[in-house]
């Protein structure tokens, strides 16, 4: 088991990546602490994982709030006196809302970047210093290509928020480098998640999306467990700083 004895902590666990991951985390001998605003959802995959034996915790967070994300780092170190890993999986994406510049609203704007960009932050803010105590640590960000290229025009504020985390990710390892704290992003591609089901619920746009991926399949929670644990565990300890596709081969063309 790759992350025996580790406390990781997973944030938009209660569905789609976020939950396979975190199922995965605690499979690979992980302590897991499921942090989601969907509480039915996430305490049911926390009872799901406990009854298979699995030490798993479901902390309802809001990333956006300040306050929330200390509550729930200050949970997880009186649960386990520890913190290392985090996986900053939480995200919206506000379709027909999140529009071309001139059209998208502040309100709009600053809701998807508080909770894309500010909610990393603040994970990430509150869990280094514990990190830095204990001797290092490994924090993992979910990208998404709308953050490298401007392939999704009507959805501005996502792309920035997405661009913003990439950017994030690569100042915080530098940053931590020296203190064995390592900052790694993923980058899904079309994933078959709640998230895109405003994308995938039509089945021609879903053949358009499946048929323009070179793997010819849209991605799932699996594709990305493996390469989420390999950044999570020791297995990766010379990297730091890389954004890891995941994609099917959607960037390669």
């Amino acid at each position: 088991m790759r992350l025996f004895g580790k406390v990781s902590i997973v944030t938009g666990a209660s569905t789609g990546l976020g939950a396979s991951v975190a199922a995965r985390f605690a499979r690979e001998g992980s302590m897991v602490v499921a942090a989601d605003r969907n509480e039915i959802d996430g305490v049911s995959l926390i009872e799901h994982l406990q009854s298979q034996g699995y030490d798993a915790s479901f902390v309802r967070t809001d990333i956006a709030d300040e306050h929330s994300v200390k509550s729930m780092v200050d949970a997880t170190l009186t649960r386990h006196g520890r913190i290392d890993v985090l996986f900053n999986n939480a995200g919206i994406l506000l379709a027909g809302q999140d529009l071309p510049a001139h059209e998208l609203s502040t309100e709009i704007w600053d809701a998807v970047l508080n909770v894309n960009l500010r909610g990393p932050f603040l994970c990430a803010k509150y869990t280094i210093p514990h990190m830095l105590n204990q001797g290092g640590g490994s924090i993992v960000n979910v990208g998404s290509r709308t953050g490298l290229f401007g392939c999704a025009p009507k959805l501005t504020a996502y792309s920035s928020g997405k661009a913003g985390l990439i950017s994030l990710t690569r100042v915080m390892a530098a940053a931590y480098a020296r203190h064995n704290i390592r900052v790694n992003a993923i980058i899904p591609g079309t994933m078959d998640t709640p998230m895109n089901n405003y994308l995938l619920a039509d089945s021609l746009a879903r053949e358009q999306y499946r048929s323009a991926i070179p793997m010819g399949r849209l991605g799932n929670g699996e594709d990305i467990e493996g390469l989420a644990l390999f950044l999570a565990s020791g297995e990766s300890k010379y990297c730091t700083g890389g954004l890891y596709m995941c994609d099917g081969g959607v960037t390669a063309v």
